[in-house]
């Protein structure tokens, strides 16, 4: 590490006045190593108890039985129109269904199927992009469908697998893309590199720009023969926000960079993190639902030996689950969910796939300093922060999903 220079000198002194007058009770320091400020915070949050925020559920669409209109099987992602429509992509139904801001069902998007407009079994995300044009990737079809703001289809562009296979995608509030991408090697093709990349496409799908490259993540393994699925392990996790910032970790540790537009790296968040161990009673919950949702997938119980042996434990808990930018600069970040610490009851009703994270989110300010942490509802899964109101899905205790809106309490509106 370089020796501080005067603005970083200054930078310091700052804060430690800014934590003698008692406007801030912020325990961490700031550093600067070759450029690059690093947070480094402590356990101890900055808000008060008055001044930590909360989150209230202002909206909930869904129901048990009745209206097939307000009805879901699996909510994948949710999107949200520049005149606050709802968008909730039915992953199981094959469609995307439309409400208005107040919840009230307007129509439905596609349908099962490989011709124009319709939907494949793997489509789970959906963003919304300039004038209101929604985007549906559809792995299962290897293109990603486009619809008009009235839902008619607007035709499709390929999902060009031989590039890499999608991993995430994430959108901004002003429909500007970006796509998580790993490579693998199809049949006769050479062994591919391991290096993901993060880019940003158009509407048509071009890709306009690589945002980040790095090493890929170990959660599936897709060269060689059998593929493996480890669970656990290091991951790399990313959000872009609206003023196209990147934030970026590989949750083997605590630590987050802060990316400019331009892609230059300049801030690192710390965290004191000490790694969990995954315990047994960790991999038989995690075997349980998976066993559960093969067999209600159709899969023969004699093949289950074979699918069992795909998946594999990592030895601790990763740092983090999730980031996602939120109101006024924040950053959000999930911690990770042990099935250890549920309940007998809570346990009957895990679900790897919306309890991977955990329901507490570490909240930091825009220059990364820690404030507090923040509970979601129980079995409530964040999908989507759009200023300060966070669409998710949560679900009932006979697991049947709804979509969700919540506000965050103490922060401005934007």
């Amino acid at each position: 590490m370089r020796p501080q220079n005067a603005s970083t000198s200054a930078l310091l002194l700052l804060v430690a006045v800014a934590a003698c007058s008692g406007d801030a009770q912020w325990t961490g320091t700031v550093t600067d190593s070759a450029g690059i400020t690093i947070v480094s915070n402590t356990a101890d949050g900055m808000w008060s108890a008055s001044e930590r925020w909360t989150v209230e559920e202002e909206l909930r669409i869904g129901s048990i039985e009745g209206d097939p209109d307000y009805q879901f099987g699996q909510i994948g992602f949710i999107a949200v129109g520049s005149d606050d429509r709802i968008f909730v992509l039915d992953a199981q139904g094959r469609h995307a269904k439309v409400y208005s801001a107040d919840g009230q069902y307007e129509r439905t998007i596609g349908g099962p199927g490989s011709g124009p407009g319709e939907l494949g079994s793997q489509a789970v995300f959906l963003s919304v992009g300039p004038g209101d044009t929604l985007l549906v990737p559809d792995l299962m079809n290897q293109r990603v469908n486009r619809y008009a703001p009235d839902g008619s289809s607007l035709g499709s562009f390929p999902l060009r697998l031989e590039q890499g296979l999608p991993m995430q995608w994430r959108a901004t509030s002003s429909g500007v893309i970006a796509q998580q991408v790993r490579p693998f090697a199809l049949p006769g093709q050479p062994a591919a590199d391991s290096m993901d990349a993060i880019v940003r496409l158009a509407v048509d799908g071009t890709v306009m720009d690589t945002l980040m490259k790095f090493p890929s993540g170990r959660l599936f393994s897709l060269g060689g023969g059998t593929p493996e699925i480890n669970l656990y392990s290091p991951e790399p996790v990313w959000d872009l926000a609206d003023d196209l910032r990147l934030l970026f970790g590989v949750n083997d540790d605590y630590r987050i960079g802060l990316y400019s537009a331009e892609g230059t790296l300049e801030r690192i968040i710390a965290m004191p993190f000490e790694p969990t161990p995954v315990s047994e009673r960790d991999r038989e919950a995690v075997m349980s639902f998976v066993e559960r949702m093969w067999l209600d997938a159709g899969v023969p119980p004699a093949v289950l030996p074979q699918m069992r042996s795909m998946i594999h434990f990592g030895e601790f808990f990763p740092a983090f689950s999730s980031i996602q930018s939120g109101p006024q600069g924040t950053i959000w970040v999930q911690h990770t969910q042990s099935a250890a610490d549920l309940t007998e009851e809570e346990l009957e009703q895990f679900n790897l796939i919306e309890d991977a994270g955990a329901p507490d989110w570490d909240v930091f300010d825009a220059e990364g300093r820690y404030l507090g942490t923040v509970p979601m509802p129980l079995r409530f899964a964040p999908r989507l922060f759009r200023g300060n109101k966070i669409y998710g899905v949560w679900r009932d205790e006979l697991d049947v999903q709804y979509a969700m809106r919540l506000r965050i309490v103490g922060a401005a509106e934007e």
